[in-house]
């Protein structure tokens, strides 16, 4: 979208046709625009963005009404507008911002439900200044795997938690089954949000309990990094919107227990690979990456999510977060290698452990691949 089309928006020109607007060019013409009008259904778009709020965006929506023959295609789908004073991203003297949709997914808890991904804009074209997606680097020949880690809360404190203290300690409960190590809505609820990823034709695979007791873990493959993050943006509006009805709540925080006890933090690894990594790769291609990763590893940490302090602390499956390291399926390293890789002459995919849970999918994969870019390939 140009940004003399940005600019002239406004919500009274979101106009859907309606027969009063058949011309009257023929009657062929106007009888096949009829019947046309008259098979169009009624869909409900939500419109899904980030806000302004700091250090971590929350996911906002709202939904509007259009009529299409058919599931609209992103190319359909208007620019619309919305009150940026009220999510931190405008002054109320100033307050209109666009939403510009950039990906576009079936919604099965709907009639005719559609979801939204949306990029933030000023009404002139340019980017919000809390659009993280629109200057990333993307190359659809890089891979992203997140795995996502959360804990489910109720009343303050993690499903399976006492009112006062502690459950038993961990141990059993990754990837754990039965009521005691899993209660009685967990898996319900995490079931369920497979089931409406999948539906939503997001690439999710898989679902686990997690070692701390009411912490449970997703994982959404993509190519390309704003793909791959638009996926797990949508995933996790559709886990906190289902977990309404449960009157649960989803905490994204990577120690929301604190950390001075004896559990685990929640983080997004992320597992990355480029054409190059998987298809020529080499010891001295990776040992090079590797240094750059190291070179620049403060700017990583800068925008691998809040608080990281508290997790990345040298305990706990993670490396201390002023340091970097990597090691053949060392889960308490920097960058996990997987037996995989170096099996197969260091080529493959490798796992970036330090993002943590509440980190913008976006940032990490742009921060990666800004690594990746100062390596030459040789």
């Amino acid at each position: 979208m140009s940004r003399k089309n940005l600019a002239g928006w406004h919500p009274s020109c979101d106009h859907v046709g309606t027969a009063s607007d058949v011309t009257n060019t023929g009657h062929g013409s106007a009888n096949s625009n009829l019947v046309r009008l008259i098979h169009m259904a009624k869909y409900k778009l939500e419109y899904i963005w980030l806000d302004g709020y700091e250090p971590v965006p929350n996911l906002r929506g709202k939904t509007q009404i259009k009529e299409f023959d058919a599931f609209p295609t992103l190319e359909q789908l208007p620019l619309w507008g919305f009150d940026g004073s009220s999510t931190r991203q405008a002054e109320g003297r100033s307050s209109d911002c666009v939403l510009k949709p950039v990906a576009v997914y079936p919604d099965s808890t709907r009639k005719h439900g559609v979801l939204v991904m949306c990029e933030v804009m000023m009404p002139d074209g340019t980017p919000h200044p809390s659009n993280s997606r629109a200057t990333i680097l993307d190359d659809p020949g890089v891979w992203f795997g997140f795995e996502q880690e959360y804990f489910l809360y109720r009343d303050g404190i993690p499903l399976g938690f006492p009112k006062n203290g502690f459950p038993y300690p961990q141990g059993e409960y990754y990837t754990g089954v039965g009521y005691r190590n899993v209660g009685e809505i967990a898996r319900e609820i995490v079931e369920e949000h497979l089931d409406l990823c999948l539906d939503a034709g997001i690439n999710h695979e898989g679902i686990n309990a997690e070692v701390a007791k009411g912490q449970w873990e997703f994982q959404v493959f993509g190519k390309g990094s704003k793909n791959a993050a638009d996926q797990m943006w949508v995933a996790r509006y559709l886990l906190l919107r289902l977990c309404e009805k449960y009157e649960v709540d989803v905490v994204w925080h990577c120690k929301p227990l604190g950390k001075d006890v004896d559990w685990n933090g929640s983080g997004m690894h992320s597992n990355f690979s480029t054409t190059h990594m998987r298809e020529v790769g080499g010891k001295e291609y990776f040992e090079a990456l590797m240094a750059a990763f190291d070179k620049y590893k403060n700017e990583h940490i800068a925008v691998y999510g809040p608080d990281n302090h508290l997790r990345l602390t040298g305990l706990h499956e993670t490396q201390s977060i002023d340091k970097f390291n990597y090691g053949v399926a060392n889960r308490g390293a920097s960058v996990r290698v997987p037996h995989s890789f170096v099996n197969n002459g260091y080529k493959g995919y490798l796992e970036d452990r330090r993002p943590n849970s509440q980190a913008d999918p976006y940032k990490i994969a742009g921060r990666i691949l800004q690594t990746i870019a100062t390596v030459p390939t040789k």
